[in-house]
């Protein structure tokens, strides 16, 4: 594709956008290199690819690619035998780790009819036990973890035990009365990683030993006791173990990833490509984009196609036909009409579409496959080389006309401008008239009348132009095929208070038959204008009626939505209606049995009353809902039960066990699963299962098995805060049961984001306490302990 047209279209500045929607280097690097195809089979291949990612996104959402790094030359690395530092480490098992993660979220059952990113997303190789071992070694930059390898850990207790002899050591001098005269501070420090004290320079000689340094002032010597010489030997033995120890694993992690280095940097490729798809898609969403349909045919037609560099807000959208029977449109209009946005716009988005990008227009727009595009826009005029705008416009015609070939589009801006007029528009017509003899797509603007004129009489040429409202004087922006432009400049100059003698006089120095064609333009535009309002008007009574019919769609899914809810709610107010006649109807009975032995005139009123009283309440009751409810009552009602007690709930049928004792309502707790629910005791009975079981015994059972396996410490490392927190809330709530009153949090030192997200958490939790960082001997800040209340 031609250089200076993806500048002057402003390319650049569309894969600059693409750009800031990649998540790692590799993908922006993908997305610096990308290029129109003139290849209808890879450009239709690249926007099937892209509509893939955009259809997962609106589904779910996008993987996360940032975890993913340029690791070529660690990976180089390793394939010669060298040792890799712990930082390259963690970027080879973080790249890894992306990887999985995006080849386990991609190739998910729920996510349909995305072949081509399946595809890629298998071809990722899955080196799980690598990326676990430098999790497992690697804590941070420079940091290795104790559980390396049994070795280190050793070592490094050792490293601790010997520091805290030497420093016992050194306290029991410190401390003695006889030494402490001869100490400048009764402190213990490091100089050249021995473990020294500070004498005054006066006893130097009274304190022997060797000398490792001195203060500025010189009034301070550091000096290591002879006492301890050999004990800091030892623990530098041991340091140099360490190291030892450190070089060895490094090494042996390396060797592992040397063996697989090519699979990895395939990797690196499948992921980075993904990284660029999902970009695409993520711009597409952006712009409000669509797909377009591509043909080799020189058919364009753009609906509501929109400059994608312009504010969603504030651009204009217009639609735009190039095509057989119409090869060229010539497109006029005043200044600063939009005529050049329009020119660019019809570029930038055939150069997006056979990118691969999706184009910001309505849907089924069509765009072309050109083998080539051209573009002169814009004064490029060279100081330098002396050329002026026509020369400058000229020079780079020529280079144009010298290199078409078929199937390519030509884009003119103010053709044949910056000469004299007649000879110009000489020049424009006779240029259109041989692309158009060649079949070539043309699109060109100018201000020139006899273009208009070409256009209607010429086949194979279409005008169009930019809408001007010549009440308010200013462009619409609005482009409008199949009609030519006027002038306008008798009406802005009247509108202006030009006088209208001068005017007339100027019409009468135009010919007639420019007169009467710009009148006639006049005429058509007035009809425009005319179909156009009631088009609007029509769009407008369109638009009411679909937002009413989606008003009572919506309202109609509302009820929808609700009708469970409201069936719920009517059936608990019927079960509480019922629950009130029966005690009602039970107070009757009790009051029919006070009575039934002393039966005379006015205890059968009494007793008449009630029955009364009692059929009233039991008729308010819907009949068919009080036989569907009371049905599920127990054949045999239960007096009582016990907390712990499996039992069926009939009007359920759904086992559950006992919570609570039976309320004075006559209900009881019940819970099923995850849910409790209070039900009445007679729609209730003993489960099949086994009974009673006691719940204070269960949770001595629970609490006791709990701290036979509970840990004091969970290792969160490689997480992120996310998982962290359902981990870390886990536990906190297994150590509480236990009884554990400190438990260590292994998060690392890294970047710090993950011991900052591990704070926030503690903060809130109800069984922490109090919380700090790790001592020395504790991890430093790759550890958080916390006290438990």
């Amino acid at each position: 594709m031609n250089e200076k047209t993806l500048r002057v279209l402003e390319y650049y500045k569309v894969l600059e956008l693409l750009e800031s929607k990649a998540d790692s280097e590799l993908g922006k690097e993908m997305t610096r290199k990308l290029k129109p195809s003139s290849n209808l089979k890879k450009v239709k291949f690249a926007q099937n690819e892209t509509e893939e990612a955009y259809r997962v996104i609106m589904k779910e959402n996008s993987p996360s690619f940032s975890g993913l790094y340029d690791i070529k030359d660690e990976l180089n690395l390793s394939s010669k035998g060298g040792m890799l530092s712990p930082g390259a480490l963690l970027r080879i098992g973080q790249s890894l780790r992306t990887g999985r993660k995006v080849k386990s979220f991609l190739l998910r059952k729920d996510f349909e009819n995305i072949n081509i990113i399946k595809k890629i997303a298998e071809n990722i190789s899955i080196h799980k036990d690598i990326e676990e071992e430098i999790f497992t070694a690697i804590l941070g930059e420079d940091e290795i973890s104790s559980d390396a390898s049994t070795e280190l850990r050793n070592i490094r207790r050792n490293i601790q035990n010997k520091n805290t002899g030497i420093r016992n050591r050194l306290q029991s001098i410190i401390n003695s009365s006889e030494s402490r005269k001869y100490l400048q501070d009764s402190i213990v420090t490091i100089r050249e990683g021995r473990h020294v004290i500070p004498v005054r320079q006066e006893y130097r000689n009274m304190v022997k030993g060797i000398i490792h340094d001195q203060s500025s002032s010189g009034a301070t010597l550091f000096i290591e006791p002879i006492d301890i010489v050999n004990l800091n030997n030892e623990l530098r033995e041991l340091k140099l173990a360490e190291e030892k120890e450190i070089d060895r694993i490094l090494t042996e992690i390396t060797a592992s990833i040397g063996e697989v280095h090519q699979n990895i940097k395939y990797n690196l490729k499948q992921i980075a490509r993904l990284d660029f798809i999902f970009a695409k898609a993520k711009l597409a969403i952006d712009m409000d984009a669509t797909p377009p349909n591509v043909n080799l045919d020189g058919k364009i037609n753009i609906k509501r196609g929109r400059h994608p560099l312009i504010d969603k807000d504030e651009v204009i959208a217009s639609d735009f036909y190039l095509g057989d029977p119409t090869n060229t449109i010539v497109i006029t209009g005043p200044n600063t009409g939009g005529k050049t946005v329009t020119l660019k716009t019809v570029g930038l988005i055939t150069l997006m579409g056979q990118s691969g990008l999706q184009i910001p227009a309505d849907s089924n727009s069509d765009i072309a496959v050109f083998n080539n595009i051209y573009a002169d826009i814009g004064d490029e005029q060279s100081i330098e080389q002396s050329l002026s705008t026509f020369s400058s416009h000229m020079t780079n015609i020529v280079h144009m006309l010298d290199n078409i070939e078929d199937n390519s589009l030509l884009l003119f801006d103010e053709l044949g401008a910056g000469t004299d007029p007649t000879e110009g528009a000489a020049l424009a017509i006779s240029i259109l008239d041989y692309l158009l003899d060649k079949n070539i797509r043309t699109i060109a603007t100018t201000h020139y009348s006899e273009l208009k004129l070409h256009a209607i009489s010429k086949e194979g040429i279409e005008n169009a132009s930019v809408e001007f409202d010549i009440e308010t004087l200013r462009p619409t922006y609005k482009l409008l095929i199949g009609v030519p432009g006027r002038s306008n400049a008798f009406e802005i100059s009247r509108r202006l208070g030009l006088q209208d003698h001068i005017i007339d006089s100027a019409k009468n120095l135009i010919d007639s038959e420019s007169v009467k064609f710009e009148e006639i333009l006049g005429s058509i535009e007035q009809d425009r204008r005319s179909i156009e309002k009631s088009k609007e008007s029509t769009k407008k009574l369109e638009a009411e009626i679909i937002q009413l019919r989606n008003e009572l769609d919506k309202q109609k899914r509302i009820l929808e939505d609700n009708r469970e809810d409201i069936i719920i709610k009517a059936k608990r107010e019927a079960r509480s209606i019922i629950d009130r006649a029966k005690r009602e109807s039970e107070d009757a009975l009790k009051e029919i049995n006070e009575i039934k032995f002393e039966i005379d005139e006015e205890k059968k009123k009494r007793l008449d009353k009630a029955k009364r009283k009692l059929g009233n309440k039991i008729d308010y009751i819907d009949p068919n809902l009080s036989e569907k409810i009371l049905s599920k009552t127990s054949i045999k009602p239960l007096e009582d039960v016990e907390i712990g007690e499996e039992v069926r709930v009939l009007s359920l049928d759904q086992e559950g066990t006992v919570v609570s004792k039976v309320d004075p309502d006559g209900n009881v707790m019940v819970q099923i699963g995850v849910m409790k629910i209070s039900v009445p005791l007679d729609t209730i009975e003993l489960s099949n299962k086994k009974g009673k079981k006691s719940t204070s015994q269960y949770a001595k059972n629970m609490i006791s098995k709990k701290s036979k396996i509970i840990k004091n410490e969970i290792d969160i490392r490689g997480m992120n805060v996310e998982e962290a927190h359902f981990e870390i809330d886990k536990y906190l709530d297994d150590a509480y049961l236990s009884g554990l009153k400190e438990v260590s949090i292994i998060h690392g030192k890294g970047t710090g984001v993950l011991r900052a997200g591990i704070n926030e958490i503690l903060k809130k939790h109800q069984h922490v306490k109090s919380q700090r960082i790790g001592k020395f001997n504790e991890g430093g800040t790759g550890v958080t302990v916390v006290s438990l209340k």
